[in-house]
């Protein structure tokens, strides 16, 4: 059970509910700090002080009065009207990261909202009822604006969402898990609609998946290292004390536990190489750039998770209106690590280059084929890679400085923030199967150095590769065990690993 209360929610807690289905309760003294809140919304909301979005318009229209008996229906009308998205849906478990970080941020007790509105997203999580979510409509401005409401219409009992594997109306899937809908009341339409959560729910998930790529990548780039006959010599933890940056370091005393005990190192140690190619000598330096940029995504992600980001927010007797639904943070950060990922993928297919290239490949077969000329082996692996890196490429071209005026210009600056989320979570994708070809490579390239054997870490872990992609023979097509290889992955903190001493592999 993850309990909120508006102040703790985790990465890894976001990760168990979106993914692993874990349940959600909000915390008792969170509630209390909800109904305080709420008295001071509801007695301000019977004044004549204007405050903005409860007895007012929204946006452009903030200068228009609502009387006292249409604020209930201008709270429902926030709703239904900016639920405007398009697209193909958001992933089911980014939608419900989306909902369990914004039930978290109402807990906080500064949006003036009944604890019923926060408990009532508990409930859809808890039965498994998932709004569908368009994934285009949102500039990140006064947050996720559409995904929001998209998200709040089926606590209303409208829209639609998915329900034990069926898609249907927001009414129905309600009265199958047995949930009433919510009639919402001053200021509690504004709160559900304002904020970060869909950018920061696919971001999270996406950090999550990037921390798990910088660590396959020191793998892959172990095993290409000794498919390569390369030196395991500049990962020597002195040269990285010398440029003490985090991520540096942890990169390189992993690929150095990675490679203790190869017997490739040791038949070719008194050879007169001096230095490798920088796709496996500056692994490090890359690689460990790419974790300092994911560490400091955490880092804002995890201020992110639990800060009130809706407006206006309640203080003291006051309802202050702002900006803390601006995206520009996240914005930043996701496109950072698309620019990041980017790196990891790029210097993974240099490495797969000099594999298969025959001009480069340490005396290897041409193209790792059995037969070359008879058989083009993993020719086209390369070029495989070599695409996906150039997709990669123009999803790291930054969103976040494209802002676009909205709103009858009151909104005058956005963040596209939401874009920038989009394209990371391709990226993913695409890094992950770079990562994957190389993998298969080097695993394809260590055979013909048989009967010498890697290290007992690495042979271990490429047992389990090859359960889901054998050595390939003879030329086949390799789109399936591509593929395999790369969904296995995906669900790296379940893999056993070796070199951690982990026992069970999940399947």
């Amino acid at each position: 059970m993850v309990t909120l209360n508006g102040e703790s929610l985790t990465l890894e807690q976001v990760a168990a509910v979106a993914r692993g289905g874990e349940e959600v309760e909000i915390d008792a003294q969170a509630a209390r700090r909800m109904r305080a809140s709420r008295g001071q919304v509801e007695r301000m909301a019977e004044g004549e002080t204007p405050v903005y979005a409860v007895n007012t318009g929204v946006g452009y229209l903030a200068e228009t009065r609502i009387s006292a008996g249409e604020l209930e229906q201008l709270q429902e009308n926030v709703v239904r009207s900016h639920a405007c998205g398009v697209g193909d849906p958001l992933p089911r478990e980014v939608v419900r990261a989306m909902m369990l970080i914004r039930a978290n941020v109402l807990a906080k007790g500064l949006s003036g909202i009944r604890p019923v509105v926060a408990r009532r997203l508990c409930s859809l999580l808890n039965h498994g009822v998932t709004p569908v979510v368009p994934s285009r409509g949102s500039v990140g401005a006064s947050g996720d604006l559409a995904p929001l409401a998209h998200m709040a219409l089926v606590l209303l009992g409208e829209g639609e969402a998915e329900f034990q594997g069926q898609r249907m109306e927001g009414a129905k899937a309600l009265e199958a898990a047995g949930i009433t809908p919510l009639s919402l009341r001053a200021k509690e339409g504004i709160s559900l609609v304002n904020g970060t959560q869909a950018m920061l729910g696919m971001g999270a998930l996406a950090l999550l998946d990037i921390e798990d790529l910088c660590e396959m990548a020191d793998v892959a780039c172990a095993l290409s290292t000794d498919a390569l006959r390369g030196t395991p010599r500049a990962f020597d933890r002195r040269i990285h004390e010398a440029r003490p940056h985090p991520g540096q370091l942890a990169s390189a005393r992993l690929l150095e536990r990675l490679l203790e005990g190869s017997e490739i190192r040791e038949s070719h140690r008194t050879c007169r190489h001096v230095q490798d190619a920088y796709s496996l000598r500056c692994a490090p330096q890359v690689h460990g750039a790419v974790r300092d940029a994911a560490a400091e995504a955490r880092r804002i992600f995890s201020i992110e998770l639990n800060s009130a980001t809706d407006n206006p927010l309640v203080f003291d007797g006051e309802i202050l209106s702002g900006g803390n639904f601006h995206g520009q943070p996240l914005a930043l950060a996701l496109d950072g690590l698309a620019v990041a990922l980017c790196s990891l993928a790029g210097i993974s297919e240099r490495r797969i280059d000099r594999m298969v290239n025959p001009m480069l490949n340490e005396g290897l077969p041409a193209f790792l084929a059995q037969h070359p000329g008879l058989e083009s082996g993993l020719m086209m692996w390369q070029v495989a890679a070599a695409a996906l890196v150039a997709e990669l490429r123009v999803l790291a071209t930054p969103a976040s400085p494209g802002s676009i005026t909205t709103s009858g210009n009151k909104e005058d600056f956005v963040s596209m923030g939401m874009t920038s989320a989009l394209k990371l979570w391709e990226g993913v994708k695409m890094a992950r199967m770079v990562l994957a070809i190389e993998m298969m490579a080097a695993s394809q390239a260590i055979e013909f150095l048989r009967p010498l054997r890697t290290s007992p870490a690495l042979e271990a872990f490429l047992a389990r590769l090859r359960g889901h992609a054998p050595v390939q023979e003879k030329d086949r097509p390799a789109s399936e065990a591509i593929g395999g290889v790369s969904r296995w992955l995906a669900g790296w903190r379940g893999i056993a690993k070796p070199w951690e001493g982990a026992q069970v592999e999940k399947t």
